[in-house]
């Protein structure tokens, strides 16, 4: 008898313990796909896509050579948002943003370069001729992806929020293309790793865009600054019908 009583509470706690588990999945598809962020460069681009990231629920680490001076908006963020130096954002992040002034990318390269080997980058960096020199000279001659490519040859890179004003990400991003006839604003993004162009996918729409994916990382000419794609607040169809792109 007492094995019978035995018995039916263990099978009684089994069932029970396979119900709580039945229902862990589902209670951790509230947040199925966060991941850690490193913004390297919390100015207009890097502060205003870390925080639409933030209030979607990622944890970013924005970068500073001076973090310190990031703790007035990281406070103002919430427990999700955290400051600390490039080496330690690029260590705490599954993936990395890098939103710096282009003409500091040699030696941005140097500093942090190697650390980024294998990891997912996006790369939101313009060059600009008055600004940077021979280093947009490179840009027009190489091609913007290739000349990002070569600073971080490591890199799982994906060109992605270059092609607009950060202000524009601001309101838009914020909207979430509410009122928006067609959508969300669309996002072109190009890279040549198809696992790091799928983590770009989802961030781009994370932070309230619409990804459009433009090809391998040479055809981010066709969205960099000065480009036909450069400057658009439009939605995904007409990005692709203003590229060439399938529908």
């Amino acid at each position: 008898m007492r094995s019978d009583l035995t018995s039916r509470r263990a099978a009684l706690a089994l069932a029970a313990g396979l119900a709580v588990a039945a229902a862990m999945p589902a209670l951790a598809q509230d947040d199925p796909k966060k991941i850690r962020i490193g913004v390297i460069g919390a100015g207009n681009i890097g502060g205003t896509i870390g925080t639409l990231w933030v209030k979607d629920g990622h944890e970013v680490m924005f970068a500073s050579r001076h973090p310190e001076q990031l703790a007035a908006m990281v406070s103002e963020l919430g427990p999700k948002a955290k400051a600390g130096t490039p080496d330690e954002a690029i260590k705490f992040g599954d993936a990395v943003f890098i939103a710096v002034p282009y003409k500091a990318y040699p030696d941005l390269a140097k500093e942090i370069g190697p650390a980024l080997n294998g990891k997912v980058v996006l790369d939101a960096g313009n060059a600009t001729q008055k600004r940077d020199g021979a280093l947009y000279d490179e840009v027009q001659a190489s091609g913007i992806g290739a000349t990002s490519a070569k600073y971080f040859p490591g890199a799982k890179l994906v060109r992605a929020f270059n092609a607009a004003n950060y202000k524009v990400f601001a309101k838009e991003g914020a909207d979430g293309g509410k009122g928006r006839a067609g959508g969300r604003m669309a996002i072109p993004i190009a890279g040549d790793d198809p696992e790091a162009l799928k983590v770009a996918e989802g961030l781009v729409r994370d932070a309230g865009f619409d990804p459009v994916v433009v090809g391998p990382l040479k055809e981010a000419d066709k969205f960099a600054m000065g480009s036909q794609g450069f400057g658009h607040d439009v939605t995904a169809s007409e990005m692709r019908q203003k590229l060439g792109l399938a529908q």
